[in-house]
C-alpha cells in the first residue's frame, strides 16, 4: 500500500509542477548539498520547467549532482566543487540560494545572521559579476535581512535589478493553507491564504479574513493558528530535538516558488503568488522590502498586489510586523555598508 502511494505521489506533478512545455532554462542552487539543497535539488531535477541544473556548495555538490542525475527526467545535472563557483553560475537564468548554516533549538533566525550574512553577500557578489541579468531566489536565513544584502550587493556592483530579486516565504503560505485545511476539514488546495510582511515570527501576517475558511476561524482558534503559521519552524526544531530544521518542507516550499517563477518567465500568464520583493506598499513608512501577492511573468516581477481589506485583527498584526521588519531590512542593508 505504502510504495503504490509513494509511486502515485512520484509520477503526478499535479500539486507541485505544471506540465507546460519548457523553454531551455538553466537553474543553479548554491548550496546543493545542505539540508535544505539536497531535496530541493532532487525537486529541481523532477521539474520539467528545468533543462539544465547546475549544483554548487564547498562541499559534497558534485555527489548530490551524481545522484540526482539518475532521475529520469529530461533535466541534465552538473555538480560543482568550493573552487568552481563561477563555473556554476555561468549561463544561469535562475539561481536559488539555499546556502547557510541551519536553525538550532533556542535560536532565532536573527542568531543566524552574522555567518549568512557573509555566506549571502559573497554569493550575490559572484552572480552580479558572472551571471548579472539572472533571477536570484534567496532562501538562506533571516530572508528580511539577505533579500536586501544581496540588494545592496547587486546595487553595489551597478547590475542591480529590484524585478529579479525574490525571497521565498512559500513555505508560510504552505503552512497556513496546510494548518488552515486542518481546523477547517478541506483539502489545503481549497484553503489557499495570502501571507504577507516578511519571513520570520510577528513580520509573518496570515490574510485569513480574505479566505472562505479561514474568515470562520475566531477566538482562541484563530489566535493560536497565526501563532502556528508564524512559528511554525520552532515547531520543527523541538520536534528534531536540535538536530534540524524545517529542511524537507523548505524545499518543497523552494521548489514550489522556483516553478511558479519559471511558468512566467515561460510566458504564462496570471502566476501570482506571495514574495518578499522590493515593493513600494510601505515605502512611505521607510519599507521598501515587503511580502505580498506578486504575478510573475517573462522580466520576474510583473506586478506587485495592495493588500486589500484587513479585518481589526490583521491590522493588529500589521502594527507588530512593520518595526521588526524595518529593524530587519536596515540591520542587512548596514552589513553591506560596513563589509
Amino acid at each position: 500500500m505504502f510504495a503504490r502511494s509513494a509511486v502515485r505521489a512520484l509520477t503526478s506533478q499535479s500539486r507541485l509542477f505544471s506540465t507546460t512545455v519548457a523553454r531551455q532554462t538553466k537553474v543553479a542552487v548554491l548550496g546543493a548539498g545542505g539540508g535544505i539543497g539536497q531535496p530541493l535539488s532532487l525537486l529541481l531535477k523532477s521539474d520539467p520547467l528545468v533543462t539544465s541544473l547546475s549544483l554548487y556548495d564547498i562541499r559534497g555538490a558534485p555527489g548530490v549532482a551524481a545522484d540526482v542525475s539518475h532521475v529520469d527526467s529530461a533535466s541534465e545535472v552538473t555538480g560543482y566543487a568550493a573552487d568552481k563557483l563561477d563555473e556554476a553560475l555561468e549561463g544561469v537564468q535562475v539561481v536559488v540560494i539555499p546556502a547557510g548554516v541551519p536553525r538550532k533549538t533556542g535560536m532565532t533566525r536573527d542568531d543566524l545572521f552574522n555567518t549568512n550574512a557573509s555566506i549571502v553577500r559573497d554569493l550575490a557578489s559572484a552572480i552580479g559579476r558572472v551571471s548579472p541579468t539572472a533571477h536570484i531566489l534567496v532562501i538562506s536565513n533571516p530572508v528580511n535581512s539577505t533579500v536586501p544584502i544581496v540588494a545592496s550587493t547587486l546595487a553595489k556592483a551597478g547590475v542591480y535589478n529590484p524585478s529579479r530579486v525574490f525571497g521565498v516565504t512559500t513555505l508560510d503560505v504552505v503552512r497556513a493553507a496546510r494548518f488552515t485545511a486542518g481546523i477547517a476539514g478541506v483539502h489545503p488546495n481549497e484553503a489557499s491564504i495570502t501571507v504577507v510582511g516578511g519571513h520570520s515570527g510577528a513580520t509573518i501576517v496570515p490574510l485569513l479574513s480574505q479566505s472562505k475558511y479561514g474568515q470562520s476561524i475566531k477566538g482562541e482558534v484563530y489566535d493560536k493558528l497565526v501563532h502556528r503559521i508564524q512559528f511554525g519552524g520552532d515547531e520543527v526544531v523541538k520536534a528534531k530535538d536540535g538536530a534540524g530544521s524545517a529542511t524537507l518542507s523548505m524545499a518543497y516550499a523552494g521548489a514550489k516558488f522556483t516553478h511558479a517563477l519559471l511558468r512566467g518567465l515561460n510566458g504564462e500568464k496570471g502566476v501570482i503568488t506571495p514574495t518578499f520583493v522590493q515593493s513600494p506598499l510601505y515605502k512611505a513608512q521607510g519599507i521598501d522590502f515587503f511580502s505580498s501577492n506578486v504575478e510573475l511573468g517573462v522580466d520576474g516581477v510583473e506586478k506587485i498586489y495592495p493588500l486589500g481589506p484587513l479585518s481589526v485583527e490583521e491590522e493588529k498584526l500589521m502594527e507588530a510586523c512593520l518595526p521588526e521588519l524595518k529593524k530587519n531590512i536596515e540591520k542587512g542593508r548596514a552589513f553591506v555598508e560596513s563589509s
